[in-house]
This record gives C-alpha cells, sequence and structure tokens, in this order.
C-alpha cells in the first residue's frame, strides 16, 4: 500500500460525493483518487486507478453496487469495499457483504467515523457490526450450507462465534486466555475453510449456516 490511502467514490449522486470528497481530502493520509457516478465505471476507474477503498454506493444505475462489488472483490489484490447506504436493514447491504463488501456505513455517519472506516478496512480489518449483521440474517431466516463450517476444530468453532459477537483478536485472546498471535492463526483458519474473504463474510457465513444464532 502507498504511504496515503487512496480512495475512489462511486456514487450517483454529485452532492454525495463532493461531501465525501471534501471530508477525506481534509484528512492526513488519505487521498480521493476517481469518482464514479455508476458501478460499470467504478470497476473500470478502480481497475485503472488501482485505489485501496472504494465507497460504494448500493443503488446506481447501469451497473449496481451489489453487482460492482462482486466485480471488484473477486479479483486477487482487489481494493476493499465499504458500501455506504440509506438504511442499514436492506436488502442490497445484506448482498454487498455476501458479495464480499468488507462492511457498511450509513450516509447518516459523522465525517470521524467515515475516516476511521476508510482506515480500519485499508488496514485489513472488517467493518463489523454485529447487531446489524444479525438482523439483516433474522429478517431473512434462511438458511445456506457451508461445508467449511463442518470442517472447522473446537477452537476455531469458539473463535468463530467470539467473531460474531464483534470482538477483536485481542478480546478473543483475552476471553480464550491464549496469545493474539495464536488467534491470529484460528482466524485465518476459519477464513480459509470458509472461504471467506474477511471477518464480515465469515461471520455472514456463520448466521446463515446456523452455525451462529442470529436470535
Amino acid at each position: 500500500m502507498s504511504t496515503s490511502i487512496g480512495v475512489l467514490l462511486a456514487d450517483d449522486e454529485d452532492l454525495i460525493r463532493t461531501g465525501l470528497r471534501i471530508i477525506i481530502e481534509s484528512e492526513p493520509g488519505l487521498r480521493v483518487v476517481g469518482e464514479a457516478a455508476d458501478g460499470a465505471s467504478a470497476v473500470s476507474l478502480a481497475r485503472s486507478l488501482l485505489p485501496d477503498v472504494v465507497l460504494m454506493d448500493v443503488r446506481m444505475p447501469r451497473v449496481d453496487g451489489i453487482q460492482a462489488t462482486r466485480a471488484l472483490t473477486a479479483a486477487e489484490g482487489g481494493p476493499k469495499v465499504v458500501v455506504v447506504t440509506t438504511f442499514e436493514n436492506d436488502d442490497y447491504v445484506y448482498e454487498a457483504l455476501r458479495a464480499g463488501a468488507s462492511g457498511f456505513l450509513l450516509k447518516r455517519a459523522r465525517a470521524d467515523e467515515l475516516v476511521q472506516a476508510i482506515r480500519v478496512v485499508a488496514a485489513g480489518d472488517s467493518l463489523l457490526f454485529p447487531a446489524a449483521v444479525r438482523s439483516l440474517v433474522a429478517a431473512r431466516g434462511t438458511a445456506r450450507a457451508f461445508p467449511g463450517i463442518e470442517r472447522l476444530t473446537g477452537r476455531e468453532g469458539d473463535v468463530l462465534r467470539l467473531m460474531a459477537r464483534g470482538l477483536s483478536n485481542a478480546e478473543i485472546a483475552a476471553e480464550l486466555v491464549v496469545g493474539t498471535e495464536t488467534v491470529k492463526t484460528h482466524v485465518g483458519n476459519v477464513l480459509t475453510k470458509l472461504g471467506a474473504r474477511d471477518r464480515t463474510q465469515a461471520v455472514v457465513a456463520a448466521y446463515e449456516s446456523g452455525f451462529v444464532s442470529p436470535r
């Protein structure tokens, strides 16, 4: 990653993009590398400009944010995607998380929350809101099979349950009375066995499979 974090803005509203640009470019270490008004342009620009993070609106013309997210996260070494949405309990948000988004942010979020979100996902972490993920899964009530769940060891299963509660590696280590490096190893094994890009996808899999109950 470069010394500054490059951000691509994808939203069909000029006013939203302008507001995001002002906030981002006022922060040290952050820069806007480009803007897109639809999903197709977002994918094209991301491939040429190589941003670290894409702030992705989900409802856009031509190609929506879900399809664009899926295209970007399918590529090895692609950018992290943060969905920017008006409503958190939204089918679009849920599908974007399943498509590989590292998390979501509400359009009414404060400027400092936006900046923190960009820094968190750029560092390789997930922007995980456990309560929101639980409500999204519970509202749908559908179960999907994830064969990788059955391959988890007992300790890996414990780690996944704690991940679903939104605990950090350090907090999981304290809960299980192990070292943080041990937790990192377990988290890596969980992601590999579930075929998950990051913690967000792993937690969605945990709820959808019934391994963790959203209720």
